[in-house]
């Protein structure tokens, strides 16, 4: 128990220093080492797991939606990026330059992909020619780089993974309605298998993305109070086809521009997961993401039988789960520390006087519950266990989300919620200005997350100039 309790004592609380607690839980649960490149980080076998799920559950999300995984270039020649002005001025700050090819200078710089909409484009045009090419659904699990200035594993760095969907439409209408569609996938995926609850709304115009119409989000609330973007989808109009060049041979033979759309959820998700759900001995995993979803912790394995009997259970359970049987010689309490940091959803101890009662001992991670049940219904009830895993993290996000989400009506009230109370959700009404959106973050010191597409009437007026108010916004501190 002493390996145990050390391993514990290593960790930050997170009442003392929340980015330090996330720091240690990073490194402790063997998810990331840093390397020699600022801002790139190794993500580890357990960490890659994780993301392999996301990854697996979302790909057959898009994919019963009607889309297709491609593979776009890693480098995009500068001139082809600098066709969009708007989307180039944006990542402009951000991007990393290819400028030799081995010891030659190159004839034009390369952009090291940070997004890929003028890559999808310079391929749309040459294949899209009539309006039987429409739509087309596509979707890509790449890299990307972005030059951050700050970064923290997962959360901001240079180089990441993540999915980016691009599709062409016929009409606008056609593809807000994808844009639409999306947002609502990902809020599905975010709340349904990683426990997470969301708000779905609008960006303001300042906040959206470089080249877009109109940029959609689904924003989380952590343990700390701060916000976290957990994913995007965009509507683009038809200004990157214009740019680009792409046209379509319409029913009624006409030339027409078509409509476009990007989304994308990184591996931010990873560290969204921590901070929702996470505690002071570690991760805890939702089932869906849990790369262990249940571990068999044999107790006096030395004794006869005990072994055995663990296999035994591992090769049943193994057929619908995702098992461990960690049978090393570390002691049961290092094991159960080792398991908890690690935030597997069920633990199951089984030692010779469980054998010999024909039962064993199911703890759960999220609240350390444990249940004697009988060998003869473990699969049914390891089944029920994970889903009370499921149930109890969503409920508990959800309760610190409503226990830190105030409405005021004035910036004052804004401020003192925020003294009195911590960081959390502020939800307020605007009248639409970007002058006043500045002066709330000015004032207070949180910026406007999103504009729910569920809206509540806080108020009449704006919360900053008095105005009649145009939206019930939701603001707060980001990461």
């Amino acid at each position: 128990m002493a390996d145990s309790k050390k391993m514990v004592e290593e960790i930050t609380s997170m009442d003392v220093d929340f980015a330090k607690w996330y720091t240690d839980i990073v490194k402790k649960a063997e998810l990331i080492e840093y390397t020699s490149v600022k801002g790139c980080m190794v993500i580890r076998p357990y960490g890659y797991a994780i993301w392999e799920l996301i990854q697996k559950n979302l790909d057959a999300r898009f994919k019963a939606t009607g889309h297709e995984n491609v593979c776009m270039p890693m480098f995009i020649p500068e001139s082809l990026l600098e066709k969009e002005k708007d989307h180039v001025e944006g990542f402009a700050p951000e991007v990393a330059w290819v400028t030799h090819g081995g010891s030659e200078p190159l004839e034009e710089r390369l952009c090291v992909r940070p997004t890929s909409e003028t890559l999808f484009c310079e391929h749309y045009a040459n294949i899209i020619h009539s309006h039987r090419d429409l739509p087309k659904l596509y979707n890509q699990w790449v890299s990307v780089v972005r030059w951050e200035k700050t970064t923290r594993p997962f959360l901001r760095s240079r180089e990441f993974l993540w999915q980016e969907g691009h599709t062409i439409h016929a009409t606008a209408e056609e593809a807000i309605e994808e844009t639409e569609r999306m947002l609502g996938v990902y809020a599905d995926f975010c709340e349904s298998d990683l426990a997470m609850p969301v708000v779905k709304g609008k960006k303001t115009e300042s906040d959206k993305f470089a080249g877009a119409v109109s940029t959609y989000a689904i924003e989380a609330l952590m343990h700390d109070g701060k916000a976290l973007q957990a994913g995007t989808s965009h509507y683009f109009g038809d200004g990157f086809a214009k740019a680009f060049g792409i046209q379509y041979q319409s029913k009624e033979n006409k030339l027409e521009y078509p409509h476009q759309t990007s989304w994308g959820v990184t591996t931010r998700l990873i560290g969204a997961i921590i901070m929702t759900h996470g505690d002071n001995n570690g991760l805890i995993l939702p089932p869906a993401v849990a790369p262990i979803q249940a571990v068999i912790i044999p107790v006096a394995q030395h004794k006869p039988g005990v072994l055995d009997k663990a296999n035994e259970l591992k090769e049943l359970l193994s057929k619908d789960f995702r098992v461990k049987l960690d049978d090393s010689d570390n002691s049961p309490g290092w094991k159960y520390s080792e398991y908890e940091m690690k935030g597997v959803p069920v633990r199951i101890e089984i030692g010779p006087r469980d054998i010999e009662n024909n039962q064993c001992v199911l703890v759960t991670r999220h609240n350390r519950e444990k249940t004697i049940v009988s060998l003869d219904n473990l699969q049914t009830e390891i089944a029920k266990k994970l889903e009370e895993v499921r149930v109890g993290l969503y409920n508990k996000a959800l309760e610190n989300r409503e226990n830190k989400t105030y409405s005021c009506t004035t910036m004052d009230e804004i401020v003192t919620a925020l003294e009195e109370k911590g960081d959390g959700f502020v939800k307020a009404m605007w009248c639409g200005e970007e002058s006043c959106e500045d002066e709330v973050k000015e004032k207070t010191g949180v910026g406007s997350r999103c504009i729910p597409l569920n809206q509540e009437h806080i108020s009449d007026v704006c919360v900053c100039c008095g105005k009649p108010a145009k939206h019930m916004v939701v603001w707060g501190k980001a990461y």
